[in-house]
């Protein structure tokens, strides 16, 4: 991975936090016991639980290396309340005739279901820096798409 920062919220931070902690305190030494009992077995070349047992190690091995990198690079997202759009930023807007609220977050927090949009996004970028009463233009398939900022939090 590179050394490019992982902007998170407490509540994103805590959740890698709590993974990685599941994955070293729990699944890893019940997958290490799997892999030292399915050796016992006998020949390890028609041992069916062996195979499945290391492969699951790797997997596990790899999120855990994966999950360090990124706790390593963490940045947290200031909560302070801001009169312009940034990070961590939850911003109601107006959209045609309807009306949206986003929270701004870092790329490994995006989640479109529940309304939370990457700072690299074309509505992110479009938002960060803004203000209440400003018009953004983001391109979309379908279209230009003009959101007007109601509310910042």
């Amino acid at each position: 991975m590179d050394s490019k920062k992982i902007y998170l919220t407490r509540e994103g931070l805590s959740e890698l936090q709590k993974e990685y902690d599941e994955l070293v305190k729990v699944k890893r030494p019940d997958i290490l016991n799997r892999v030292s009992s399915a050796r016992n077995l006998g020949d390890l070349s028609e041992n069916a639980e062996y195979t499945m047992a290391r492969e699951e190690l790797s997997f596990i091995d790899g999120r855990i290396d994966e999950l360090e990198e990124l706790l390593k690079q963490a940045v947290l997202i200031s909560n302070s309340k801001s009169n312009t759009v940034k990070l961590g930023s939850t911003v109601a807007v107006k959209v045609d005739k309807g009306k949206e609220v986003f929270t701004v977050v870092g790329e490994w927090e995006a989640d479109p279901k529940e309304k939370k949009i990457s700072h690299e996004s074309p509505l992110g970028k479009a938002l960060i820096g803004k203000k209440v009463g400003e018009e953004v233009e983001v391109e979309a398939p379908a279209g230009k798409i003009v959101y007007t900022i109601e509310a910042i939090n």
